[in-house]
């Protein structure tokens, strides 16, 4: 089913473009998280998915009034899907849809939690590189003792070259910018000491190209000890790296929260205890939960483009939503340009 025109030439709101099919859990949280972000945050989604499917559980929602459409693709990348197998035989997919969309112009932005690599290969191939931009990051807001760090890669390049990652750093200087409102962040290199000498030789000749970086507060190597500590605001490194330090943190979280909640279960004083302190383990979870942060934006690619976990839950799809909607106001994708072109 096709959107109404009148409703595109006249969306007073910004737009997105939702892969209705991808995650773990399908349509259901992908919907939910929709009718949240179209409620609460006043944004236009277009949900794309088998519309039956769709419609179904959109049909268990009050979404009367609200800026949400959708539209139908046949076709559905599953998550262990070949990258270039969805690229070449599913024309039709949702993440191949959601992303003609964008750069069609009829959505300023798409977010998916489905395939990463999918979504990595379609974008780069529909929507094109940004000029000057040899490899797309993905960016991964981590949370720190001194507020959020970004981390990239965190997947999209598992091999690299020396230049793609003082690319990398060039966008995540831009991108720390607006996510956390830093005029001039400090920008490290993740390695295995904070010495010039330490590190492999990709780590060792990156650090002499971003000292001589025009526009980026290059403050050295960052030790792995010192990523969550909040050292850097921007932590550069190789997309192996950057997942499995991404993956590990996310590991250590959920442990921290899952050890807290059996000690404070393990006895009468303990559970008493914890109703006291209830309100700062709720603010710690919140800093810990990946669905407040929603989803990390595929930088370089020429649209704005969010890629979510794959068992985000309709709050993780509403705050990647949100996430998109500041990259398109605030003009991320202008200002990597700008800072790729500088550099």
């Amino acid at each position: 089913m096709d959107i109404a025109p009148t409703w595109l030439q006249d969306r007073p709101r910004v737009c997105i473009a939702l892969d209705a099919m991808g995650g773990d859990a399908g349509p259901a949280v992908n919907v939910e998280g929709a009718v949240a972000a179209a409620r609460e945050l006043g944004l236009g989604v277009i949900l794309v998915g088998v519309q039956e499917e769709v419609r179904r559980h959109l049909d268990r929602h009050d979404s009367a009034g609200l800026p949400i459409k959708v539209r139908h693709a046949s076709e559905v990348v599953e998550m262990e899907e070949s990258p270039s197998a969805a690229l070449r035989k599913k024309k039709d997919s949702s993440i191949r849809v959601a992303v003609d969309l964008l750069r069609s112009g009829d959505a300023d932005a798409v977010v998916s939690a489905g395939n990463t690599g999918a979504v990595m290969a379609i974008a780069l191939v529909v929507l094109g590189p940004l000029p000057g931009v040899e490899r797309p990051a993905i960016a991964a807001l981590l949370p720190t003792l001194a507020g959020h760090a970004i981390l990239l890669d965190v997947g999209a390049n598992v091999d690299c070259k020396p230049r793609h990652l003082v690319q990398f750093a060039i966008m995540g200087n831009v991108y720390a910018r607006q996510a956390l409102g830093k005029a001039r962040p400090r920008v490290g290199l993740l390695s295995i000491g904070e010495e010039e000498t330490k590190g492999n030789e990709l780590t060792k000749e990156v650090f002499r190209a971003l000292e001589e970086e025009r526009g980026i507060e290059f403050i050295g190597n960052v030790e792995g000890v010192d990523v969550f500590k909040g050292h850097a605001d921007v932590v550069v490194c190789d997309g192996f790296t950057g997942n499995v330090a991404l993956k590990i943190g996310e590991s250590v979280a959920e442990t921290i929260m899952a050890l807290v909640r059996e000690e404070v279960a393990a006895d009468l004083r303990s559970r008493a205890g914890a109703l006291l302190l209830k309100p700062a383990f709720d603010r710690l979870r919140r800093r810990l939960d990946y669905s407040e942060v929603g989803g990390a934006p595929l930088l370089g690619v020429n649209g704005v483009t969010i890629i979510s976990h794959g068992r985000s839950s309709a709050k993780a799809i509403r705050n990647a939503l949100r996430v998109a909607a500041d990259c398109v106001t605030s003009r991320v994708l202008d200002n990597i340009r700008d800072g790729i072109a500088a550099g």
